[in-house]
């Protein structure tokens, strides 16, 4: 036998070392051995980034330099932005939420302000979402004629780019062309320019958001209420039980697990919320962490600073998502 024969015996040994000793494993190693490149694609992809601004958060602003950042800073960018005393750009220092938003008292500091803001859109919006879309999904889960066409009619608001959902929302409460302004005014919900108020621009942002991402909520929690067993709601008419009990005992349990998935994804993407805000109202007048985060890069250059806010928001994210992951697993269990 040759040289070069034997080393490729060798070598082919060598591979296949590994390989058989993965036969030997439990499932579950083998499962977690498999998931190792997607672990490690997953972790440049989302994790790099996420430390990366936190290091960015940790130095200084440098607005003269071509290089944004200055020296090593440590925790001082979070000191400021906590008491009150970073320098944001100017717009949103006048921004006088005081008035327009309850629990919110003048010098209260501008993170805490556009965290308030944050926070209650996510928790309101979220809401709504959940029961407009879960009545959306009952509906469309029963077997009725033209189904097809609320199916439709149910999608085509999410189906619609962000710009032109906001500029659809922006026109109706435009103070000078738009006739949802007037019937507003006439109930006296608002006032005589809404886009310039906080409070009714708010109003404004929430109710697109909602109208539009409904149907997201409505898609997933359909597919919940379709993995439910007929033959249990069978049953439980024979048993004698209430279509209240029906949905309390049978329907809800099941579809616990893809509303809380639901929930997830929208609370995430609803504290992220930026681009509708800024083409409806302005991040002038709703103020979220997401737009503090792009003024202060785009309107002082002050990237250490906006990083320091985008890493706050990631926290808040991240305390969100063990919520709703223990309300998950706490769901399933029930389930089980």
């Amino acid at each position: 036998m040759s040289t070069d024969t034997q080393n490729d015996g060798d070598s082919g040994r060598l591979v296949m070392r590994p390989l058989n000793r993965l036969e030997t494993v439990s499932e579950q190693v083998y499962a977690y051995v498999l998931l190792i490149p997607a672990a490690i694609l997953l972790g440049f992809i989302a994790f790099y980034p996420l430390l990366n601004t936190l290091w960015f958060s940790l130095l200084g602003d440098d607005v003269f330099s071509p290089d944004p950042f200055g020296e090593f800073n440590g925790f001082g960018n979070y000191a400021d932005l906590l008491a009150g005393e970073a320098q944001l750009p100017q717009q949103f220092l006048d921004v006088g939420l005081s008035g327009s938003f309850p629990f919110i008292e003048m010098g209260t500091p501008f993170l805490q302000q556009a965290l308030f803001v944050t926070l209650a859109f996510a928790i309101i919006s979220v809401l709504f979402e959940t029961l407009i879309g879960f009545g959306q999904a009952y509906v469309i889960d029963q077997d009725f004629r033209g189904r097809r066409w609320v199916r439709v009619a149910i999608i085509i608001p999410y189906a619609l780019p962000i710009v032109i959902q906001a500029m659809i929302f922006y026109l109706m409460f435009n103070p000078t062309i738009g006739w949802a302004t007037d019937l507003m005014q006439a109930i006296g919900v608002f006032g005589d320019n809404p886009l310039a108020s906080s409070r009714d621009s708010f109003f404004i942002v929430l109710v697109a958001d909602i109208w539009k991402t409904s149907a997201f909520m409505a898609l997933l929690i359909l597919a919940g209420l379709q993995s439910v067993d007929r033959s249990l709601y069978d049953v439980a008419k024979v048993s004698g039980a209430s279509p209240w009990q029906q949905f309390k005992y049978i329907t809800f349990p099941i579809v616990l697990p893809a509303l809380l998935v639901a929930m997830l994804f929208r609370t995430m993407d609803a504290m992220r919320i930026y681009g509708l805000v800024d083409a409806t109202a302005g991040c002038e007048q709703v103020p979220s962490m997401t737009c503090l985060v792009i003024t202060a890069l785009q309107g002082s250059r002050r990237w250490a600073t906006a990083s320091a806010v985008a890493f706050l928001t990631a926290i808040v994210i991240g305390l969100l998502v063990i919520v709703y992951l223990i309300g998950l697993r706490g769901s399933e269990g029930g389930v089980a």
